[in-house]
């Protein structure tokens, strides 16, 4: 395993970022795949593509860990499983 002290980085700073990167490149190929991934309006009325889904989903993962931690701090798994449902009900409503 290569080591990440040299910046400071823990290994789920680095999954964090690997499955970000991951995530991208499944819409990537999702997109390339099976076109059609244009505005759609969901429970908000908003107009979003499946860029602008994952983009929200993602903040809002961010934004419930954060509140988390300040809330109850580690561990993290609760807010996790938040998040992923979260994900699944922006994916499928907005």
């Amino acid at each position: 395993m290569p080591d990440l002290s040299w910046m400071a980085w823990t290994w789920p700073t680095a999954a964090f970022f690997a499955l970000l990167a991951l995530a991208l490149v499944a819409m990537t190929l999702w997109e390339k795949f099976a076109p059609g991934g244009g505005p759609r309006r969901g429970i908000l009325g908003l107009d979003t593509t499946r860029g602008d889904r994952l983009f929200i989903s993602v903040l809002g993962g961010v934004i419930i860990h954060l509140a988390w931690l300040g809330l109850f701090g580690p561990p993290l798994l609760a807010p996790l499983g938040v998040s992923i449902l979260f994900a699944v009900g922006v994916f499928r409503w907005v």
